[in-house]
């Protein structure tokens, strides 16, 4: 199967719950064989942002469409720069450990970074401080909200929980904005937490 149908939305689909173990699914098999998270999360974020908006009962590309989809990971994923413009300004240098940085997406452009320390920030800072997902019907009534895209009325974050050593490490977000408000229900936050697991031991960090 070419690896582009693997965002196709077979009509039996009718609920939200049948939708998400479908996406589970697809991806599992999209990122077996590759452990490298650069590309596991790049395939990610478009087969979810792709199967949204082929599953029209629920998101589609209308006014409840799914208009972002990507991650946030702390800076000390990436790798450090090789080649810097030494007439940079340093401060303008944003892997401090404070920050998340944008990953893998699939819409429109959106924040470079978001800070977490001392003071989080929006939604994914909030999910990223708080190791739980953070739904949020009307992204107008939660403070602090960071408007990447005015369009945007309802946002779910996931936080990406690694186990190592008895140790819960918080290596990111998986953050999805809606056109509509209430987008996102529970039965999202469960499909979207099992897709969360499934990037997390899928991929060497």
């Amino acid at each position: 199967m070419p690896h582009a149908d693997a965002s196709l939305i077979p009509d039996s689909i009718k609920t939200k719950a049948e939708f998400w173990a479908h996406v589970h699914d697809q991806l599992e098999i999209l990122v077996g064989g590759q452990r490298h998270w650069v590309s596991n999360l790049s395939n990610a974020a478009s087969l979810i942002y792709s199967s949204l908006q082929a599953f029209p009962s629920n998101f589609g590309d209308g006014e409840r469409s799914v208009n972002w989809c990507g991650f946030y990971l702390i800076s000390s994923l990436f790798p450090q720069p090789r080649f810097t413009d030494a007439s940079m300004d340093p401060k303008s240098q944003t892997h401090a450990s404070s920050n998340m940085l944008l990953g893998p997406f699939s819409g429109r452009p959106a924040c470079q970074w978001i800070e977490v320390s001392p003071r989080p920030r929006g939604v994914c800072g909030d999910a990223f401080v708080k190791r739980s997902t953070v739904l949020v019907p009307d992204v107008l009534t939660y403070p602090g909200h960071i408007a990447c895209d005015g369009d945007t009325k309802s946002e779910i974050v996931c936080p990406l929980i690694l186990q190592k050593g008895g140790e819960n490490i918080v290596l990111g977000v998986l953050d999805l904005d809606c056109l509509a408000i209430g987008g996102f229900d529970a039965d999202d936050q469960v499909g979207l937490e099992r897709i969360a697991a499934l990037i997390i031991r899928s991929c060497d960090w």
